[in-house]
């Protein structure tokens, strides 16, 4: 049988996107901060303009800061818009927003910013005012449409900054499984890698070239309506690597609520803000799911396995 939306569109059996109804969105908004309240913002979605409720929030809190501000394209996100401007103009924009953004950090405190290649100029421009920038992960993004006079665009950029020289950082949690395909053996014993019932793995350091995240799709269950929604496998790669348990993750820009989800399933402290209420709406849905599903897409037995290998090792048991 399949489902049915409450917009009357037919559902395929096996599509485990996440819905709301009228009655769940009045529910959740219940859950919901709005800027003329903000006492009791941990663990919580806030909803409305990060530009007014940022000089509201504690200053020196946050020990890593997750930005996925709006690309610089235009886009619609539900009922609001962002349209394209020029690079300094994007540069201007992002730069209004850090200034607003720093006090609220701790000095250890480490930042990801995510862009795409028209905003990656500006990104790191802008970062390098109020930050050391220390890298650039670049991640595939497989999803994407060919172009006639282009090439087809499936990458994305994460700026990893950190406020001073003193943070965090912990690579042995965000090691990646890899199958190993040519085993090379010395004095017959396994070189680097490790042989047991489910194949040959190595475990790899982690490098600034991500190539085993998928985008999520209809048939995961952390699917949602949001146009340009994160993996919880990419946020779970941020959040171990730049955080302990307990800690304090803060995304002004939640989107459907992605950072926060992700930062309760690790064990972190959590504040979301974002201005469309509907996808604060479904952040809080997702939240509430995570109280019985722990589960992140792609992160097993405290590793990260490469794409579909971990569905080859599921299928032998």
């Amino acid at each position: 049988m399949s489902k049915t939306h409450t917009n009357a569109k037919i559902i395929a059996p096996r599509n485990r996107t996440i819905f709301l109804d009228e009655a769940e969105k009045m529910r959740l908004s219940e859950k919901l901060v709005f800027p003329d309240d903000l006492n009791n913002v941990l663990n919580r979605t806030i909803c409305g303009n990060v530009f007014e409720i940022l000089p509201k929030l504690p200053k020196n809190a946050v020990d890593l800061l997750i930005l996925d501000p709006p690309y610089n394209l235009d886009k619609t996100f539900h009922q609001n818009s962002f349209r394209a401007r020029s690079t300094g103009e994007y540069a201007d924009w992002l730069e209004n927003f850090l200034e607003k953004a720093k006090p609220l950090l701790k000095p250890t405190a480490s930042v990801y910013i995510c862009g795409d290649w028209r905003s990656s100029a500006a990104i790191q421009m802008v970062a390098e005012k109020f930050f050391i920038v220390r890298n650039r992960i670049t991640w595939e993004r497989e999803k994407g449409r060919g172009a006639r006079r282009n090439w087809k665009n499936c990458s994305e950029d994460i700026w990893f900054c950190t406020v001073s020289d003193n943070f965090f950082f912990n690579p042995e949690a965000v090691k990646l499984k890899r199958q190993v395909l040519a085993p090379y053996r010395e004095n017959g014993q396994p070189k680097d890698w490790g042989a047991d019932a489910d194949g040959n793995f190595r475990l790899t350091s982690p490098s600034n070239l991500w190539t085993d995240v998928s985008v999520p799709f209809w048939s995961m269950p952390e699917n949602t309506e949001h146009p340009t929604q994160k993996p919880e496998k990419l946020l779970a790669k941020l959040i171990l690597a730049s955080s302990r348990e307990g800690e304090m993750v803060l995304d002004p820009f939640l989107g459907s609520g992605t950072t926060s989800v992700t930062a309760k399933k690790l064990k972190r402290q959590f504040i979301g803000i974002e201005l469309e209420e509907y996808f604060c709406q479904l952040a809080e849905k997702r939240l509430e799911l995570a109280d019985t599903e722990q589960k992140i897409q792609g992160y097993t037995d405290g590793v990260f396995w490469e794409r579909n290998t971990l569905n080859l090792r599921n299928k032998k048991t």
